[in-house]
């Protein structure tokens, strides 16, 4: 028997649904590039139905139980007293999302002494002390490609959200009100801007295809060049630092992972070096951002605005700066948790938890950690570290609602 530990986010306010706005998603069998989707065995939930939270279990409660393994799903994931540390000294398997991380840093790898696989239902393993996980000989994966164009969307939204002026507009409307001036006084259009992404991965490069057809000029920095034939296609700018792309682009779109080296690359000093009114979106990762000098910057009007969905630590405080700085177009973490991709990852857990229960080898793609050493995706975008430090944090965010414990019945078990 094997105990898994899952942590997801609170189910809605009124209850679990019954009903969806739509009846079905569309299907989709591979990614662009040709990575296919999971490939499970079989799956026993609904596409298009609500997986990532308590209730909904990642579909995966049907599939455990009939193994006879122990099966712990909570959102109590903060502080000492929470569900998932007084859970976690004997759980074989901790599954977690970016958008709702249970932060495995390295006194509680020290507390799981049994831990085999660290599994994300997502993409980005940053909530995970990764050389933690090689001391440890955890092997951590992800799903990756599962929600990446459902970010590149998002990212895209956002920047329209704030170049137009979209959410003052919108507040108007709601209000009864008409005013018209107020509305447009800091809306432009996107046409002819210079828009450049920190990162062309798999969702940076899903948005500038995205956004070449609003006749944007496109910039990019990544360490890893994009072939000729990608940079006449969409007619792409290269930089090799960071530092010269933000100088000469109007939006700026953080799209590469947290590790060491990115943590707080956006400071002071970098948000200054970019241009006076420009925009920068972040649905990467929160910590990337010093959040004191975004605030400030939008305060003094050097950035026009700033839009995203990531936070550190996750959940923010209430009083965390970004919920309440000027010109912002902030959300909760949902941009990689669409319903459409919340199919995908939890096809994806179900696929690696069947390479694991069966000791066959989990996709490469898949592999962040592996024998005590980067591998995979891991290798190809981390560099080894931590960056959980100050994740603490997250046990001030209060809600009134009652944590939710759900529990396998394990056969011969008590």
């Amino acid at each position: 028997m094997v105990k898994v530990l899952c942590v997801l986010y609170e189910d809605p306010k009124e209850g679990y649904p019954t009903t969806y706005a739509r009846d079905s998603i569309p299907e989709i069998k591979a990614y662009p590039g040709g990575q296919t989707t999971p490939s499970p065995s079989t799956v026993d939930f609904t596409p298009g139905h609500l997986l990532g939270s308590v209730s909904g279990a990642l579909g995966l409660r049907k599939f455990l139980e009939a193994a006879g393994h122990s099966f712990v799903v909570t959102s109590s994931k903060d502080g000492p007293d929470s569900v998932f540390e007084k859970e976690l000294p004997d759980a074989d398997v901790v599954i977690s999302q970016p958008f709702w991380p249970a932060y495995m840093s390295a006194e509680r790898f020290e507390k799981a002494k049994k831990l085999k696989l660290c599994l994300t239902a997502g993409i980005g393993s940053d909530h995970v002390d990764l050389a933690a996980a090689c001391r440890h000989n955890v092997t951590v994966a992800e799903v990756t490609f599962c929600n990446s164009i459902s970010v590149a969307e998002h990212v895209v939204m956002s920047v329209l959200n704030l170049v137009r002026s979209f959410v003052p507009g919108h507040q108007i409307a709601e209000s009864g009100g008409w005013h018209i001036a107020d509305c447009v006084s800091r809306a432009y259009d996107v046409e002819g801007m210079q828009v450049g992404t920190v990162g062309a991965g798999r969702i940076g490069l899903a948005v500038l295809k995205r956004l070449k057809p609003f006749d944007m000029v496109l910039h990019y920095f990544d360490n890893h060049r994009l072939p000729d034939s990608v940079e006449k296609e969409l007619n792409l700018t290269y930089h090799d630092s960071v530092q010269s792309l933000v100088k000469v682009c109007d939006v700026v779109t953080i799209n590469c992972p947290l590790h060491p080296k990115t943590e707080h690359l956006f400071n002071e000093e970098m948000i200054h070096s970019m241009k006076r009114g420009s925009y920068l979106i972040n649905t990467a990762r929160g910590k990337i951002c010093d959040a004191s000098a975004v605030a400030k910057a939008c305060e003094e009007g050097h950035l026009a605005g700033y839009a995203g969905d990531v936070w550190f630590p996750q959940p923010a405080p209430s009083d965390h700066v970004w919920r309440q700085m000027r010109n912002n177009a902030m959300t909760p973490h949902v941009s990689g948790t669409s319903l459409s991709a919340q199919a995908r990852y939890a096809a994806g857990v179900r696929e690696i938890l069947e390479c694991f229960f069966a000791a066959k080898p989990i996709r490469d793609e898949y592999l962040i950690v592996h024998e005590g050493r980067l591998a995979g995706a891991g290798a190809h975008s981390y560099t080894e570290g931590n960056t959980t430090g100050g994740s603490e944090e997250a046990a001030r965010f209060k809600e009134e609602r009652p944590c939710k414990v759900q529990r396998t019945a394990v056969v011969g078990g008590s």
